[in-house]
């Protein structure tokens, strides 16, 4: 807006898309700029310099995953990254259905989840860091690349846990709880932080 302002003339449309979706219509030359969550994979630079697109790669800052729950779960304070692997991998699906088989202190009530559209940027990273392996996870999760719709899930849903970027959740931490991440069992739980 503020651009068009100074720029009488020039109108700029700016469309909704996952970091994957925003790429595919950047390398067909369909868009002039594409804000991205990852940096751009090899077969994107290949897509690009068959279509002739030249770019620009240009890291403006980074974001961090935020692992959420609703603000009424009283027990899920901290998880471990395994437990995180244990719910989110491939095998998962249609088994890890219930809090209570993530850890046994957890209460027998069903787990609901939500997370990162997979075309999107935040979808790749978490899959890669907590299953170990880009794209590889349980399909059967509410999957949004619009953060307003997963933090009306989560909020709504006592049962909920999901997961996107920090700064949905720094908009919303009336609505959502973080939860704090172990890398290793023994190792110190991290809050999400702009730190």
């Amino acid at each position: 807006e503020e651009f068009q302002k100074s720029n009488r003339g020039v109108k700029v449309t700016v469309g909704i898309a996952g970091t994957g979706g925003g790429f595919k219509k950047f390398c067909r030359g369909e868009t002039d700029i594409s804000n991205a969550s990852r940096p751009i994979t090899e077969k994107e630079r290949a897509d690009c310099k068959a279509a002739n697109v030249e770019y620009i790669e240009l890291p403006v800052a980074l974001d961090a995953v935020t692992v959420m729950v609703n603000p009424k779960n009283d027990w899920a304070k901290e998880m471990t990254v395994a437990e995180l692997k244990k719910i989110w991998e491939p095998q998962a699906q249609g088994k890890i259905t219930n809090w209570k088989q993530v850890r046994d202190s957890f209460p027998d009530r069903p787990l609901k989840l939500y997370g990162a559209g997979t075309d999107s940027g935040t979808y790749d990273y978490f899959t890669a860091a907590i299953v170990g392996k880009e794209h590889s996870s349980r399909g059967d999760f509410t999957a949004s690349e619009d953060d307003n719709v997963l933090v009306q899930g989560i909020g709504g849903d006592i049962n909920a846990l999901g997961f996107f970027g920090l700064a949905y959740y720094l908009e919303n931490t009336n609505k959502l709880k973080a939860v704090a991440i172990k890398p290793k069992e023994d190792a110190k739980a991290v809050m999400p932080s702009v730190e």
